[in-house]
């Protein structure tokens, strides 16, 4: 799973955050967990242990292919990018997060 240092997010982040940095360009599993540990500021951390039965169940869904290739360090790995359906999917993600957003921002200032 995805954490914070205020704990877990909520479900369905990950993949979010996956299709996110690979609309990028491709990568490999242990670059795309450090990025995302970057862009967040180190405040996200995505563990193996969440992050590959992530991009398993994305490659089943159809939202990215792999391949094998070799990494900047000479090491063989799996190198991960989007599909068309992979594209799909981040679009309606990223509304439906932006919304869910939108409704705690609303709400947070309310209370």
């Amino acid at each position: 799973m995805a954490q914070s240092s205020s704990g877990e997010l909520l479900q369905g982040t990950l993949p979010l955050l996956i299709l996110r940095v690979l609309a990028t360009g491709p990568s490999h599993g242990f670059a795309i967990a450090r990025r995302i540990h970057q862009i967040s500021k180190d405040v996200l951390k995505i563990e193996e242990g969440s992050l590959y039965p992530a991009l398993h169940r994305m490659e089943l869904e159809g939202w990215i292919e792999a391949e094998w290739d070799i990494t900047e360090n000479n090491r063989h790995a799996q190198y991960y990018r989007l599909t068309r359906t992979g594209r799909k999917q981040l679009k309606e993600e990223t509304d439906r997060w932006q919304a869910i957003a939108g409704a705690m921002a609303a709400i947070l200032k309310q209370a």
